[in-house]
């Protein structure tokens, strides 16, 4: 089973109080956050997307109300000399989230089908192998009782150009864009090839992908915070640690002074 992403472009606005529904799922995924805290689950958040596609947007959204004691958001970029002499998932065993904890990946394990074939950073048969080591090691997350949700941000060109053109020009934004993000941007046609193949082979159904429409911004947080909330929900029980008899007994003392 595949993604098409040409299905995830309309860009359609959000139609509801966004401040509002916003605050409610913040609130929700604080209570999910606590469920995993107080029953020892662990979970996996990963986003992959096009540059620009509001990646940090919706990540800023998600752990609003997060304890940060408890999550851990890790940036991906280019590996390290020490990482590329090693297997090219050791970075990311390293990275896993204890029992109790939220890992958040920004970009993933994915760059060795995305960005390292389209570029020619892997070898042809590294990169075909990677589909299989990139399922073995998925499964072997959530046979051990972690969560993994998977995120794809798509954004047109067109929106692509116009966000990029707005970090150029705001002088406080213009650090995270730079010749790299211009050079993928020329590459779109060889990324959406290897995007296809990615999701046909990596789509399983212990791990599926969940496409986000990323054309409009507001619209994709809630979808995105949506989708997250409703595949932790599921993974974790959504009851809240009892009074016990000792806390019963300090709330006594408490209140009578």
């Amino acid at each position: 089973m595949t993604l098409c992403l040409s299905d995830h472009e309309t860009g359609a606005k959000y139609h509801g109080d966004y401040d509002e529904d916003l605050k409610a799922l913040q609130k929700r995924l604080q209570h999910i956050q606590v469920a995993h805290i107080v029953h020892g689950r662990s979970a996996i958040v990963m986003f992959e997307g096009w540059d620009a596609a509001g990646k940090g947007g919706i990540i800023q959204r998600l752990t609003a109300r997060w304890d940060p004691r408890h999550f851990q958001v890790h940036p991906v970029a280019a590996p390290t000399d020490e990482e590329r002499a090693r297997h090219f998932l050791w970075r990311f065993w390293r990275d896993l989230p204890p029992a109790g904890s939220i890992a958040l990946f920004d970009r993933s394990w994915y760059g060795r089908v995305l960005v390292e074939r389209v570029e020619r950073l892997a070898t042809c048969h590294a990169w075909q192998r990677a589909y299989g080591e990139i399922n073995a090691f998925e499964a072997q997350q959530v046979e051990s009782g972690t969560t993994l949700v998977k995120l794809f941000v798509h954004v047109t060109q067109e929106e692509q150009d116009e966000r990029l053109r707005a970090r150029i020009e705001d002088p406080w934004k213009r650090w995270k864009t730079g010749p790299d993000d211009f050079h993928n941007r020329s590459r779109r046609a060889d990324y959406l090839e290897a995007m296809a193949e990615m999701f046909a082979r990596t789509n399983a159904p212990q791990a599926p992908w969940i496409a986000i429409d990323g054309n409009n911004k507001k619209a994709a947080r809630i979808a995105a915070l949506t989708a997250i909330a409703e595949r932790l929900e599921r993974a974790v029980p959504m009851d809240p640690p009892p009074l016990t008899g000792e806390l019963a007994t300090l709330r006594d003392q408490l209140a009578g002074g």
